[in-house]
């Protein structure tokens, strides 16, 4: 199989850091063209699933702008311009719950659409996580920490609590590796 190829790009909006959009004229492998391909460029991204000692679940009751009513999530946040994803997703987890840890594993990466661009997602368990110092989340969505058992998470995943995509993949492969 052969790759499509990039002819040509035009930048159509441009919110940098948050978002850049451009239209692509891509060239398929058979030579047709296809003007107007609408390609996005959004921040990369990493989440954390982080289990405590005591086998808990660090997770959030919050809102979200995009999210109708109240959900379930994990750690996450973007990743900053030079920053390895691990060190973002260890960054992220203080920030936002106070709590460390020393045993990592990288769940993947994964591009958000392949046809369109949109950030890369960075997914991790975090084990053995500890309190270490007070949170310095800076999010602009009222959120409040909890923890949660295996049990809960399994169940409140199952019913949908989880309501944004990423977070519900990072904890099923999280959930494979437990």
């Amino acid at each position: 199989m052969k790759p499509w190829k990039t002819k040509s790009r035009q930048t159509i909006l441009d919110q940098r850091p948050w978002l850049l959009v451009e239209n692509h004229t891509v060239e398929l492998p058979d030579g047709r063209l296809i003007p107007d391909w609408p390609w996005m460029i959004t921040p990369d991204y990493v989440n954390v699933v982080a289990v405590t000692e005591d086998e808990r679940f660090l997770c959030f009751r919050q809102v979200k702008y995009g999210v109708e009513g109240i959900t379930l999530a994990i750690v996450g946040g973007f990743v900053e311009e030079g920053e390895e994803p691990g060190r973002a997703a260890r960054r992220e987890l203080l920030e936002e719950t106070g709590y460390e840890s020393s045993d990592w594993l990288s769940l993947g990466s994964y591009r958000v659409d392949p046809n369109r661009g949109i950030a890369m997602g960075h997914l991790y368990l975090a084990r053995q996580v500890r309190y270490s110092t007070p949170r310095t989340a800076d999010d602009l969505e009222e959120q409040e920490l909890i923890l949660l058992t295996r049990s809960e998470v399994e169940t409140a995943l199952a019913q949908g609590e989880f309501k944004v995509l990423a977070w519900a993949a990072c904890l099923a492969l999280a959930l494979r590796q437990l």
